[in-house]
């Protein structure tokens, strides 16, 4: 697909016109007040606690293969989301994002009442040059690239069958929001919608 460069200091509203899953994430955040105020760079460095924002947009930018720019020590270092989350900000500015528009995405996510607009769970999927790419936010500390998910499918497993690989990438904990018992039961269940809504919007597996 055609490739996309995202500025940091982009706001999470004008994001809804994004990619997908990329969109309906910007969607899910918060409330409009604070999507036109918080920027891509900032929800991408989101630390859970507190009233801080779980980073809804790691989870599609992951899924979308999507590599991000910093400035630091040693000068501009440009890397996959997945690594820059693993790693830690460590001091460094986030510049830009790339991505691709994918063949297809899907992505499902559960919130509750009483969570204030923060995603207890999400889980993307995307259509890419490499393959479908899935992963999930809301498991941990942040987003992780499901890669148990990936393999079962490019394996010829069904989205349901896949979907059931997640818990061996992702160990969930309690917090003040879902304990890890409801995450542990319900992340599959996501995956697997994620998939399903993947192939229906043009996705080549499933």
């Amino acid at each position: 697909g055609s490739s996309l460069t995202i500025g940091a200091m982009t706001p999470v509203a004008e994001l809804e016109a994004a990619p997908e899953p990329l969109a309906t994430a910007a969607r899910s955040v918060a409330d409009r007040e604070i999507r036109a105020q918080a920027t891509l760079g900032g929800n991408l460095c989101a630390t859970p606690g507190g009233e801080i924002p779980r980073g809804d947009l790691q989870a599609p930018l992951i899924a979308l293969g999507a590599r991000v720019t910093t400035a630091g020590a040693g000068g501009q270092r440009t890397e996959p989301v997945e690594d820059f989350l693993s790693n830690g900000p460590g001091g460094r500015l986030v510049l830009e994002v790339e991505l691709e528009e994918p063949a297809g995405a899907g992505h499902a996510t559960v919130g509750r009442p009483h969570s204030h607009g923060f995603t207890i769970l999400a889980a993307c999927a995307a259509e890419t040059s490499e393959g479908v790419r899935v992963a999930v936010t809301g498991a941990g500390s942040h987003a992780v690239r499901v890669h148990s998910v990936e393999q079962a499918l490019a394996g010829g497993a069904s989205p349901e069958d896949a979907a059931e690989n997640v818990l061996k990438d992702v160990q969930p904990r309690d917090d003040a929001l879902a304990s890890a018992w409801y995450r542990q039961r319900m992340l599959p269940v996501l995956v697997g919608r994620a998939l399903h809504d993947l192939s229906q919007k043009g996705g080549t597996r499933g």
